[in-house]
């Protein structure tokens, strides 16, 4: 198989991975905070992805630094994709640092 090819398929399971970690994050935000019992959604639903993504990854990688930068690549680019789709109507976010308006 074509190296290009390699690079563009772990790229895409990466991209998955990041929808995985963050479309769960989402969603048990959204479910943690109407449970009797928050904490519990939000440490098993970390465990649970913080297992599929670093499963994930270590699959992936497979000791070749460059499945895995371009796999973290598809996860960042994942998240931003996620946080768009999100997002409440009529609401855009701001991804700079603003400044503080007090003096420290």
């Amino acid at each position: 198989m074509n190296e290009t090819l390699k690079l563009t398929l772990v790229w895409l399971a990466g991209g998955a991975l990041g929808a995985i970690f963050f479309g769960g994050l989402w969603w048990t935000v959204r479910r943690g905070f109407s449970s009797p019992r928050p904490a519990l959604w939000f440490f098993g639903s970390l465990l649970l992805r913080m297992g599929i993504v670093l499963g994930g990854f270590y699959f992936l990688g497979r000791g070749n630094w460059h499945r895995l930068a371009v796999a973290l690549l598809g996860f960042v680019i994942a998240r931003f994709i996620v946080l768009r789709l999100t997002c409440p109507p009529g609401r855009t976010f701001h991804f700079e640092e603003k400044e503080a308006s007090h003096a420290p």
